[in-house]
């Protein structure tokens, strides 16, 4: 124990007490494991696929996830999340709030030390008897320093310390939840966003296609060969698609709006340009269900929880023991100024006190029963949230599947249409049918084109989707260790250590 004055004052007993209260400090409650949760052998819904099975995390990239994609536009919006997306800023706040309450609790593994100084001027009653103060007036100058310190008996620092550490390694997880879940919507809206200019370039090809039709039937017309509904049924189609090109701006804009706000831009003076969906699906490798534990920041932030509510069930039982308290007082009191700082003036004091609850009606039983309670609801939550991710590998896995094998069948119905039109339209070309004809293979040739476009999109949104289920490539090695959480100055998490650099 550290106290504000000289050693040679400190009689021996106290430092004896010191090293007995050492030596007797426990740390009670029950010691942390791990809870068990389900986990398959291998992924349900890659049988029968032919994807490679990758070792997990090796083949994906750390951190820059997106990269797989090989399109700068969407690098660049991307570091702008980590960078400017406040709700990302908010989570990283909030992991610097939790590492401050680490520094708070260990506070009290050491002495309170106070100081302060004062200075009285009183005059006594005539009236005092047996005092030698009686009708006088005195100064009184003061300084001193008091130093009182708890040990650690029972662990009941300890266990608020380790709580308190699970919770900032739990934050600081959570703050890489979100930068995720930003990422992996961002690049969710902007292959959207590139799938609409590519229908929206579909669109207007069919367009130019249409205004060409309308001025064939208007010519067939004039030579009398057509008839006017012809030319009605023409123009209608022509119309009505340029209706529908037009409506996609809405959803372009709302979207392009959306990724402004991601990246923490404001959607004022944010634009994209038009450039058509070119990328294609990544397969991530999933890797065996059981390394999902490791590798997705929401599973080590439920599983931190767990830490921190056993450590609670720790504190709860070390309320049942008696606290010591150890404190010194030391300092310099006179009468007169000129003898105020000098040795002969010194003064202390010293004593532990021993205080403990001896009957409290159950209070202390309760709180530690709801010290279990919640451990049990953690527990609960932290094999939900494992299993909730198993579930998105294996929707995400179905996706992917399921939609190229629907993406194939698309291929060959678009393919089958155009080649329906083509035929009617030479047809009509030499007067064997009528334009309704033509008019029905065209509306199911831009059906099936614009179908194809969807599926396109979609199989984006699942890639990344299976991406961001997999973790993104967070490894539960990046969260804080006990050394950063204590040292500011220590390396942080990345999204951590971003925004700090950034804020």
């Amino acid at each position: 124990m550290t106290v504000i004055r000289t050693l040679h004052t400190v009689p021996r007993t106290i430092a004896l007490m010191l090293a007995a209260a050492a030596l007797a400090a426990c740390t009670l409650g029950p010691n942390y494991h791990r809870p068990d949760a389900p986990a398959a052998a291998t992924w349900k819904e890659l049988e029968g696929t032919g994807w490679q099975r990758a070792q997990p995390a090796d083949a994906l990239t750390r951190g820059d996830w997106w990269s797989v994609y090989r399109d700068p536009q969407l690098d660049a919006l991307e570091q702008k999340v980590a960078l400017a997306n406040q709700n990302v800023a908010a989570a990283n706040a909030h992991f610097r709030a939790a590492r401050a309450t680490v520094a708070q609790y260990r506070s009290a593994f050491f002495p309170t030390v106070t100081a302060g100084g004062d200075f009285d001027r009183y005059r006594t009653s005539q009236n005092l008897l047996y005092t030698s103060k009686a009708g006088l007036t005195i100064n009184d100058y003061l300084v001193q320093a008091d130093a009182s310190w708890e040990p650690d008996l029972w662990g009941r620092v300890s266990r608020s310390v380790e709580g308190a550490k699970a919770n900032a390694q739990a934050s600081a997880a959570d703050a890489e939840s979100v930068l995720l879940s930003m990422q992996a919507e961002l690049a969710t809206d902007y292959f959207e966003l590139r799938g609409i200019d590519e229908e929206r370039q579909l669109l207007d090809d069919t367009i130019k296609a249409y205004r060409e039709a309308v001025t064939l039937t208007q010519n067939r017309y004039a030579g009398g060969i057509a008839t006017d509904a012809d030319v009605a049924q023409a123009q209608t189609q022509l119309r009505t698609t340029e209706a529908q090109a037009i409506d996609l701006n809405v959803q372009r804009s709302q979207l392009e709006h959306a990724i402004a706000i991601l990246a923490g831009e404001s959607p004022s003076t944010f634009s994209l340009p038009f450039a058509p969906l070119v990328a294609v699906p990544v397969v991530a490798p999933a890797g065996v269900p059981s390394a999902l534990l490791e590798r997705r920041p929401d599973i080590a932030a439920a599983e931190r929880q767990v830490v921190n509510a056993n450590a609670q069930v720790g504190v709860a039982t070390a309320a049942f023991f008696p606290n010591l308290m150890l404190s010194v007082t030391g300092g310099l009191e006179a009468t007169n100024f000129s003898s105020w700082l000098v040795a002969p003036s010194r003064m202390w004091s010293l004593g532990p006190s021993i205080a403990g609850t001896i009957l409290d009606f159950g209070g202390r039983a309760a709180v530690k029963e709801e010290a279990r309670a919640q451990y049990d609801a953690t527990v609960a939550q932290y094999r939900q949230t494992v299993l909730t991710a198993f579930g998105q590998v294996e929707d995400n896995l179905a996706a992917l599947r399921v939609l190229e094998q629907e993406a194939a069948a698309q291929d060959q119905a678009v393919a089958a249409a155009k080649r329906s039109l083509a035929v009617v339209s030479d047809r009509y070309r030499n007067g064997a049918i009528t334009y309704l004809d033509v008019v029905v293979a065209q509306t199911t040739a831009l059906t099936n084109e614009r179908q194809a476009v969807s599926i396109s999109r979609r199989r984006m949104a699942a890639s990344v989707a299976l991406i961001k289920a997999l973790g993104g490539g967070w490894s539960s090695a990046d969260l804080p260790t006990d050394d950063q959480l204590v040292h500011p100055d220590a390396k942080a998490p990345k999204a951590a250590s971003t925004a700090a650099t950034n804020g």
